[in-house]
């Protein structure tokens, strides 16, 4: 039986933990959603409200369906899925992709924790509470870290921002779906259902 903890910490405290530390305290809090910056903060993401939780299930929906179409071409994970990335933070996108030959050269061990690589495919969601500044600064850790392909879908703005290893950021206002070129061949994010 597990009881009901609430963590308060001063204003502009920030918390640090070990990997170590954290992988601890994801293990023993598995429905809270986690993530670690590379210098060591540990953030607490708070549940998506309906309207984000109804877009994200869209989302990854259409994403599942393309992956499950397409198995030799790599993996999907959803929102609850950790990944160490290079420089040392364990992110959680909203959704992501890992292509066929990365995933396969993970051992089982790696594949079981919080797997050692940065996706090559990112997507964050922005809800009304997420600040779209650390969005993006998030997007760009994702790129410097491997990143292929990201999208930054804001909901309140309906616009889109793509992100490229060495290209400008592209903004798209209010566009009906996203491909994913080259990374993922024959995907097509239809967005009705996320501006809805």
């Amino acid at each position: 039986m597990h009881s009901t903890l609430s963590l308060q910490l001063p204003p502009s405290t920030l918390l640090q933990v070990t990997l170590e530390q954290f992988q601890a305290l994801a293990a023993a809090n598995p429905d809270l959603r986690l993530e670690r910056t590379a210098t060591g903060e540990l953030i607490v993401n708070p549940p998506a409200g309906s309207e984000s939780g109804k877009r994200n299930f869209s989302l990854t929906t259409q994403l599942g369906i393309w992956v499950e179409a397409h198995p030799e071409l790599g993996e999907g994970f959803d929102s609850s899925t950790g990944f160490i990335l290079p420089n040392g933070a364990i992110r959680s996108p909203d959704a992501s992709w890992v292509s066929r030959p990365r995933w396969e050269a993970l051992t089982p061990d790696m594949r079981r924790g919080f797997a050692p690589l940065c996706p090559d495919f990112v997507v964050e969601l922005r809800s009304p509470t997420d600040s779209l500044s650390l969005l993006r600064e998030k997007m760009g850790e994702y790129l410097e870290n491997g990143a292929r392909l990201g999208w930054l879908i804001d909901p309140q703005n309906r616009r889109v921002e793509i992100y490229r290893p060495g290209q400008e950021i592209e903004v798209l206002p209010e566009p009906t779906e996203l491909s994913g070129g080259d990374v993922l061949p024959g995907f097509v994010l239809r967005l009705d259902r996320i501006w809805g």
